[in-house]
């Protein structure tokens, strides 16, 4: 069984295709949305994934990790309890619950997957995104850009005019922007830019500062490092970025050092803390209308995906970009999901979905590094000389030629970078590749370079020397190749975590959310948890499952009309 799954920054989801559909599976709470957080208990060395770790966020800190996949791809080392993680071991936590969750619901073993990634995730980000499938247990099948899976969640694959969209997916972490063109059965990916390093989260620490520079003689500037208060400003800020959704003024409110901190934040007063992270939004959108040569007329829709893309100052900033309303017609959180899904049906030839062909485009340019020669005589090593440039459609082959700068050199060493700058030191390397020259003057040997790039992200570099007919092929597979037993020894790693049964998540998601709301409050309405938690642990030790469900619900029910209803 194949199925698609949204790795996302704030919420997973997974779905599949079948009876002539896509279908988002429910979680063991019968959610769709599965929060992209991981807790360890300290009291029992259990994880808890999703809604029952996002809810030990602000009890539990230094236990609970959240918005981990901003840093897919890179050494950064999380430390739970005693353990540590790197960011594609927490992801595979997360790709195993939704495993779990999907062989629960379709009662068969789910072995390969389509994985969405952000647009403009470079090289690093997407091998780290496949190891953690790997480590999971699941074969990728292919990692699928989020615009492009939003676009098949549209339906354009089912349009048969000729037509051209710009996907604009504002999410939890990532900025993606995407123009696609529909023809003849094709589904042609014209360009595709972003911002690794903007989403919900950023609005959110827009608030949290303001408020903190609102209440600064309550709060130390030593308590800004507090994880606690830091998850608790988080929490209310979250709570109140969606408020303002459809209120025109929101109350942002925490409880710290036994004190009830509070402060008013209006629509506008939003917007104007906002400004400049709006004004981030734009330069993505004109980069990816150069790079496809279209103007924003020449599109037929404007598609918003991603759960940020719900504040109304995000969509009044759109609708000025392009002087028109953009198009609600797909779910904002779902989309993704619904689009890996639809795509997983594509990769089983399902007979309900007419053939479709899907290009896409090299996100970064891939190059290689070299010297120039000043007017002075001066050379200056360290810069970057473009073979692929980005937006290209792949697959794609290209040659760039180079010749020696040194007298009697007997080799040249070119590094492969990914990377928009002209200096190779701000961009990616991927690799290197050796190859010896004859000896001759400067500038008389030659070398051709040729960069062959395919679907699947695999780089293949292919270096000649004319006058000699040497050759050297690199293939850069993965900057951090797992051997079969490297890859079997973090899985068993992962497996030694204790994970308890599905059945078990609602309560725990309870006991965990009603911990939560004991250290959020004060006075009369921490008294109420507290006995509503009691009441809940009392017929928990009664072991009776239909009268532990009724509790339980009651306890959510209260909760909720305490704080309001659980988010996404």
């Amino acid at each position: 069984m194949i199925v698609g799954i949204d790795l996302g920054t704030t919420n997973c989801a997974i779905g599949v295709w079948r009876d002539g559909r896509a279908e988002l599976i429910p979680n063991s709470l019968g959610h769709s949305l599965t929060p992209s957080a991981v807790s360890l208990d300290a009291r029992d060395g259990s994880v808890l994934v999703g809604l029952e770790a996002r809810e030990r966020q602000s009890t539990h800190p230094e236990d609970t990790v959240t918005a981990f996949k901003r840093y897919m791809g890179s050494a950064r080392v999380t430390k739970l309890g005693k353990r540590e993680f790197l960011p594609e071991e927490l992801s595979a936590l997360l790709l195993q619950r939704l495993k779990s969750d999907a062989e629960a619901y379709l009662g068969e073993p789910v072995t390969e997957a389509v994985i969405t990634v952000p647009a403009y995730f470079n090289d690093r980000q997407r091998k780290a995104t496949r190891r953690a499938g790997e480590l999971a247990g699941l074969k990728v099948e292919r990692l699928l850009n989020e615009p492009t899976a939003a676009a098949l969640a549209y339906g354009i694959h089912e349009l048969e005019n000729e037509s051209r969209f710009l996907v604009f997916d504002l999410g939890g972490g990532t900025f993606d922007v995407s123009i696609l063109e529909i023809f003849e059965g094709v589904i042609e990916v014209r360009s595709s830019t972003g911002d690794n390093r903007l989403g919900g989260e950023d609005f959110n620490q827009v608030l949290i500062d303001d408020f903190c520079a609102r209440q600064a003689k309550a709060l130390d500037p030593r308590d800004r490092e507090d994880p606690t208060l830091n998850q608790r400003l988080r929490e209310a800020a979250e709570r109140t970025r969606r408020a303002l959704t459809d209120q025109h003024a929101s109350l942002m409110s925490i409880v710290w050092r036994d004190a009830v901190l509070e402060e008013e934040v209006t629509t506008e007063h939003f917007e104007t803390l906002a400004a400049p992270l709006l004004t981030r939004l734009r330069e993505p959108v004109l980069r990816a209308l150069r790079d496809s040569g279209l103007r924003s007329e020449d599109l037929k829709e404007v598609v918003l995906v991603g759960g940020a893309t719900r504040m109304p100052v995000v969509r009044k900033a759109v609708t000025r970009m392009f002087g028109r309303f953009p198009s609600n017609a797909v779910h904002p959180d779902e989309a993704v999901a619904i689009g890996a899904a639809v795509q997983a049906g594509l990769k089983a030839r399902d007979v309900a979905l007419k053939e479709v062909v899907m290009t896409d485009v090299c996100p970064y340019t891939l190059g290689v590094d070299t010297m120039e020669r000043g007017a002075k005589g001066v050379v200056r090593a360290g810069i970057f000389s473009p073979i692929i440039e980005r937006n290209t459609v792949i697959p794609a082959s290209r040659i760039s030629s180079f010749v020696t700068v040194q007298d009697n050199q007997s080799h040249v060493n070119f590094r492969i970078y990914q990377g928009e700058s002209r200096l190779v030191s701000d961009n990616v390397l991927l690799g290197q590749i050796k190859v010896s020259v004859p000896p001759a003057p400067a500038g008389h040997v030659g070398v051709d370079v040729r960069f062959t790039y395919d679907i699947n992200g695999l780089l293949e570099v292919d270096v000649h020397v004319p006058k000699t007919g040497e050759r050297r092929e690199l293939v850069i597979v993965d900057d951090e190749t797992m051997s079969p037993a490297e890859l079997e020894r973090r899985r068993a790693s992962l497996a030694q975590l204790k994970q308890h049964p599905r059945e078990n998540d609602a309560n725990r998601h309870a006991l965990a959310r009603g911990a939560r709301c004991y250290e959020a409050f004060l006075g009369e309405r921490r008294e109420f948890v507290a006995r509503c938690l009691a009441a809940f642990e009392a017929v928990l030790d009664g072991q009776d499952p239909r009268a532990v469900e009724h509790a339980r619900e009651a306890l959510l029910k209260q909760l909720d009309h305490l704080e309001g209803e659980t988010w996404f």
